[in-house]
């Protein structure tokens, strides 16, 4: 395992690059992570594990093909996405689009949710409750983004996550034979408690706008989560939660 001293290095540049430019990320379809936790949920889910830095101590064998390096922990911290980072930090192959390869039981849509920590929460709260997948459509946190990758918990790793344009939306749920509702505060939505929800995808938007037009003219109906009528809205993680909850309680 070769060690790397100096903050130059070829490799460390690289990773400090993946974690902080979106575009590099894309152009090298590679993204970045942090922790022992979310490395052993990346080998265990057979995610493509390209190039581990450990700051310090090696604290767990990897298998044959994946590059390791070695560093002060200093040095690692000024490459790490996080503050108080203790390794290793590693980087991944972003995985290829497999939009048609298995038919989708059931979905939650994001609508340009556009806080990590929320896009995040919802694909770990989608693997909890065997959501088929998350589709996100519009301006939504980037899926491969450090923070939206460690908001999941290693889900990132095991949920079906499909990311679409708006337009290719109603074709990808015709495919699948889904219903598309869309959580929304309007008179004629109903309440999701007495919605038939098998077979369907529900939309939630963003807390400051909600929904697009354009999208809930894609619609088949539109629901809303019964609360206090003091409260005129709920984060969209936590939304969405509610959603699915009640997406598993009808299976």
């Amino acid at each position: 395992m070769e060690h790397i001293s100096s903050r130059k290095n070829s490799i460390l540049v690289h990773m400090k690059k993946l974690a902080n430019d979106a575009s590099y990320r894309r152009e090298c379809g590679e993204y970045v992570c942090d922790g022992e936790k979310l490395l052993r949920e990346a080998l265990s889910w057979r995610a493509e594990v390209l190039c581990v830095l450990w700051g310090g101590e090696k604290t767990m064998s990897l298998p044959q093909g994946i590059e390791e390096y070695s560093c002060p922990a200093d040095v690692m911290q000024s490459v790490s996405p996080l503050k108080c980072s203790k390794g290793p930090v590693f980087s991944l192959r972003i995985p290829r689009r497999q939009d048609d390869c298995e038919r989708i039981s059931s979905a939650i849509v994001l609508e340009s949710v556009q806080d990590p920590g929320n896009v995040g929460t919802v694909i770990r709260t989608a693997n909890a409750m065997n959501t088929g997948a998350v589709i996100l459509v519009g301006d939504c946190a980037e899926l491969f983004s450090p923070k939206t990758a460690r908001a999941t918990m290693g889900a990132i790793f095991r949920q079906r996550v499909i990311e679409l344009d708006l337009e290719q939306l109603p074709g990808l749920l015709k495919r699948n034979g889904l219903r598309l509702y869309g959580a929304a505060l309007s008179a004629d939505s109903k309440d999701i408690r007495e919605t038939e929800l098998r077979g369907a995808a529900v939309a939630v938007g963003s807390e400051g706008r909600g929904l697009s037009e354009k999208l809930l003219s894609m619609c088949d109906g539109r629901l809303i989560i019964p609360m206090n009528a003091d409260c005129e809205s709920m984060n969209a993680a936590v939304a969405a939660s509610v959603i699915m909850w009640e997406m598993r309680r009808n299976d």
